[in-house]
């Protein structure tokens, strides 16, 4: 099985996309106790009646894909919240498009609020407890319609960005489209509000962003160095004067800053060029920016997983890479890669770590696992790793074993046949064992030929055994 590993889509080396085994487009990243969690759109392939792979429209997406990441490079799957349409959670909503999330202490507990787009007509919210859910749609309905006072006239009420400011206020910035060609320069339909103060209401009719210029959609919001950025993407309606004038083309990501988060807003920099321009395949240009342990990043979509996977319909996946910044700390012009980001900090093997943790894969598929009689539309939570084909394999990356060593790995798995695994410490094969049959899980503990120390990578290959992977850990 070692001899014969299956190709990744992802090529060697690179973190982008940051994950594989699904699609994950509109990408939202909320910071909480030193993790990225990503909520993302979760294109999913559809087909005609003949079977013939169709272009994506998003008709279909209900369910939002969560992954989470301490470094940047080895990514979580805590798989999809069951977000909209009859077996969701909102099921008075028929899509959940470009998530946003964030956090707040709400009368000493930290509660998690996951907002999306009911395709282009308004805005829904769910609560939970924690990041993965479980969630519940607290009010029953939208937090934003087309009946929300002044909202009728925008195009697309959709794109939720969302800002827990320091005093505990919250901000909810929404809106896109393009009204007739003639306002594309400025579509005006942006829109900004305040939150109540337990981030499911409106504290007040909602006002609009006056002069987004070539506004398209995607909205997004940071506080940097006291000063508010609303960013968003420019519409394909941008002459080449305009751009001899502004500086941006079109399917651009453009930010504007403010003194105030409900503005007034003037323009300030061009961020990041339409996916297209950087790898091939055009497109939509959905982004947010976010800071991470020193330092500021952009989560964005582009197709090329679609081009690793040789399909053509416009599916997307999530990419992250450093931006640059200017002398004030101001977002700048940055570059989109498939290499993606160095990794920040390194692994720990010692801790349990979720199966469905890697920075790279082949031949794998990830399962929601939940205990009990629990909903699983309810949340993204525990991903169980079901083994491919001989040669299949994940691997996770600048795993830090320290001077001291590990010297056995302990796997907890289920299978009735048992599976054959080979763990590798960089190119040194260091075990290769058997799991034991069993119905349900078991945790077992194996030596490794020769103890790991330093910092390296970690790959694991299965043997084509049928079988779950809940979790492992070293010793």
């Amino acid at each position: 099985m070692d001899n014969n590993l299956l190709k990744s889509f992802k090529p060697a080396g690179d973190h982008n996309p940051i994950m594989t085994q699904r699609f994950g487009a509109d990408p939202f990243a909320m910071i909480y106790k030193d993790r990225v969690y990503m909520y993302m759109t979760c294109d999913i392939l559809t087909y005609d009646e003949s079977g013939k792979l169709t272009e994506n429209n998003y008709s279909k997406i209900n369910t939002i894909s969560v992954a989470s990441s301490s470094d940047l490079v080895n990514w979580t799957d805590h798989g999809v919240v069951y977000a909209a349409g009859k077996d969701g959670l909102a099921t008075w909503g028929g899509n959940s498009w470009a998530p946003a999330a964030c956090w707040k202490t709400i009368n000493g507990k930290d509660k998690f609020f996951l907002y999306f787009a009911n395709s282009g007509n308004g805005i829904a919210v769910l609560s939970a407890d924690s990041p993965t859910g479980p969630f519940v749609d607290p009010i029953g309905g939208p937090l934003v319609s087309r009946d929300t006072p002044n909202c009728a006239s925008v195009t697309w009420l959709f794109d939720p960005a969302v800002l827990v400011d320091d005093d505990g206020t919250g901000w909810l910035y929404i809106g896109g489209g393009v009204p007739s060609e003639d306002k594309a320069p400025n579509p005006g339909t942006a829109r900004v509000v305040r939150l109540t103060d337990d981030m499911i209401g409106l504290a007040e009719d909602p006002k609009p962003i006056e002069n987004v210029a070539y506004l398209f959609e995607d909205s997004g919001i940071n506080k940097i160095g006291g000063k508010y950025y609303y960013s968003y993407c420019s519409n394909f309606n941008v002459t080449p004067e305009a751009t001899e004038k502004l500086g941006f083309e079109s399917g651009e990501i453009l930010t504007m800053v403010s003194d105030n988060p409900d503005g007034p807003f003037v323009p300030s920099a061009a961020v990041l060029k339409n996916p297209g321009f950087f790898f091939g395949r055009g497109g939509n240009n959905h982004h947010c920016m976010f800071e991470f342990k020193g330092k500021y990043y952009i989560a964005y979509h582009s197709r090329i997983l679609e081009e690793y996977m040789e399909l053509d319909g416009g599916f997307r996946s999530t990419s992250v890479d450093e931006i640059n910044v200017d002398a004030d700390g101001a977002p700048a012009k940055s570059t989109g890669t498939r290499k993606g980001v160095a990794q920040v900090g390194s692994f720990d093997p010692y801790a349990c770590v979720p199966a469905a943790t890697f920075a790279s894969m082949a031949g794998l598929k990830t399962e929601a696992y939940i205990e009990g009689s629990a909903d699983m539309k309810l949340f993204a939570g525990e991903m169980l790793v079901k083994p491919g084909e001989s040669g299949s394999w994940m691997s996770v990356e600048g795993v830090d074993f320290g001077t001291q060593g590990a010297s056995s790995v302990s796997v907890v798995s289920r299978s009735k046949a048992g599976i054959g695994i080979c763990v590798y410490a960089g190119s040194d094969k260091v075990a290769e064992f058997k799991t034991s049959a069993s119905d349900g899980f078991v945790d077992e503990t194996f030596d490794l030929t020769s103890k790991v120390t330093g910092k390296t990578d970690i790959r694991f290959v299965f043997d084509g055994s049928e079988g779950d992977i809940r979790s492992w850990k070293f010793n």
